[in-house]
């Protein structure tokens, strides 16, 4: 059993090796543009102004009328979370006793 499973995983190696071998005769391993264009500003922190994602942007102590956005936020994941399984199981009884 083990000379077999031995004999075995040798020809899957040499099959293995065969394969690669002629592979990377056949492919180009080389990488080549696609023509894109470099950013102007290095693309990391020099687009200050243009940037939609401030550094404070997630401050909810500052943020306006924020009682009433996170009420309403709560709210509404609460009622999806409520509605959704609700919806579905109605739908699947009415479903089931139309047929």
């Amino acid at each position: 059993m083990i000379m077999a499973l031995n004999n075995g995983i040798r020809s899957i190696s040499k099959i293995i090796a065969s394969s690669e071998s002629s592979v990377s005769r056949s492919v180009s391993r080389s990488f080549h543009s696609t023509g894109a264009k470099k950013m102007s500003g290095g693309g990391h922190g020099h687009d200050e102004p243009y940037y939609l994602h401030a550094k404070h942007m997630y401050n909810l102590d500052r943020m306006k009328y924020q009682g009433l956005k996170m009420s309403l936020g709560v709210f509404t994941a609460f009622s999806i979370g409520v509605g959704v399984p609700i919806f579905a199981v109605v739908f699947q009884q009415r479903k089931t006793a139309s047929g």
